[in-house]
């Protein structure tokens, strides 16, 4: 997997990270996809080993695991199966900005919930028009006296179907600002929403706040903090994860790949001695260790705190998806009709990779961030 560049502490949470998703995770994730649900049981797992909430400090429950750590955990989780991994990191976006961004009360209240298992958390922005253009939302937020009334839709929303707390963006006197809201409170409805082309068991759903009334204490942050800082940081981790997830999604892809190319024989000889075979192999391996160095790259950036952390994490998320969606393909190609059985792995990661180009930020709205980032780095 060339990873020598990690420390001993890394190297040897990696071989922990990887051993958990090959027993809880692997045998799984085909029926996970096939059901579109995730099971309670493999919560209960992910929390009893510190898997959610990990980079929340300890203080509140979690590892305080360090940047690298947590991108290990992601590529290992995303090996496994995307929509665990989905689930760790929406779960992760909310606790962050509840650490980050909310008062003391806040933080003593949910985030032991959430690191725990006991609270399962969702993060509310997209809407059914609104989604990269993310100030454009149109859920409205008014305040009547010591509450606030939530009136508007969101879509796409990632485990909606079980969340128990969701983080919600919405405008407040036309100020973004985030809430937080419980499942129970009355005026949200959800509506599943299945038939995805990937990420099957990540059991999206529709939100419907219909004069949502909650206490104005569930503010996160200040009015007009919404987006620019509570979602942006969110938003950033969310793309971290996907980043290292796709990492994780391509050595699957490898993996499989290798194994049936061994095995397979065709004109008398295993297909992996055959040259375009070969040539197929060399591609997915060289591009997996490129994205998983782009990724570590911007784990040091961040542990570092350095000033262009963000977009070392954009460049990560961009690459390392769009060699998923390649490697992915190929994988496809190499186990021919076997690779396009429900049976397949890798007919499930072929549908995975695409939504990683999707998620917490399109290829192109990626490509537009990054060539203006260039701009800047060239006049500097």
């Amino acid at each position: 997997m060339i990873l020598s560049h990690l420390s001993p502490r890394q190297a040897e949470r990696h071989g922990e990270f990887r051993a958990f998703a090959d027993r809880a995770l692997v045998p799984h994730a085909d029926r996970f996809d096939r059901e579109q649900a995730i099971s309670r049981e493999v919560i209960a797992d992910l929390a009893g080993q510190g898997h959610l909430g990990a980079l929340v400090p300890e203080e509140f429950g979690g590892l305080g695991m360090d940047w690298i750590e947590y991108g290990l955990l992601t590529e290992e989780l995303g090996r496994g199966c995307q929509s665990i991994r989905n689930f760790v990191a929406v779960d992760d976006m909310v606790a962050h900005s509840i650490h980050k961004w909310g008062t003391k009360e806040q933080k003593e209240q949910w985030l032991p919930r959430i690191t725990s298992g006991r609270t399962l958390a969702a993060f509310a922005l997209t809407e059914p028009d609104v989604g990269s253009d993310a100030a454009a939302v149109e859920t409205t937020a008014t305040a009547d006296g010591a509450e606030i009334v939530l009136r508007g839709t969101k879509k796409w929303i990632s485990f909606a179907q079980i969340a128990d707390l969701f983080l919600v963006f919405a405008k407040l006197d036309g100020q973004h600002t985030a809430f937080l809201v419980e499942r129970d409170t009355p005026g949200l409805t959800v509506e599943p929403i299945e038939g995805l082309l990937g990420l099957r068991g990540s059991m999206l759903g529709r939100i419907t706040f219909d004069d949502c009334r909650i206490p104005a204490t569930n503010l996160i942050g200040r009015p007009g903090l919404g987006l620019t800082f509570v979602a942006s940081s969110a938003l950033d981790l969310g793309r971290y994860s996907t980043a290292w997830g796709s990492v994780g999604l391509s050595q699957a892809c490898l993996e499989a790949s290798t194994e049936y190319a061994a095995r397979r024989a065709q004109y008398g000889t295993e297909i992996s001695n055959h040259q375009l075979i070969q040539q197929l192999l060399a591609d997915m391996l060289t591009d997996t260790i490129t994205a998983r160095l782009l990724c570590h790259h911007a784990g040091v950036s961040k542990e570092q705190g350095e000033m262009e952390a963000v977009n070392h994490t954009l460049l990560a998320k961009y690459r390392a998806s769009t060699v998923a969606v390649k490697v992915a393909a190929d994988a496809v190609q190499i186990h021919g009709a076997q690779g396009i059985g429900a049976e397949a792995s890798v007919q499930r990661h072929h549908r995975d990779a695409k939504v990683m180009e999707i998620i917490e930020g399109t290829t192109q709205i990626q490509q537009t961030m990054l060539g203006q980032f260039a701009v800047r780095a060239a006049q500097l």
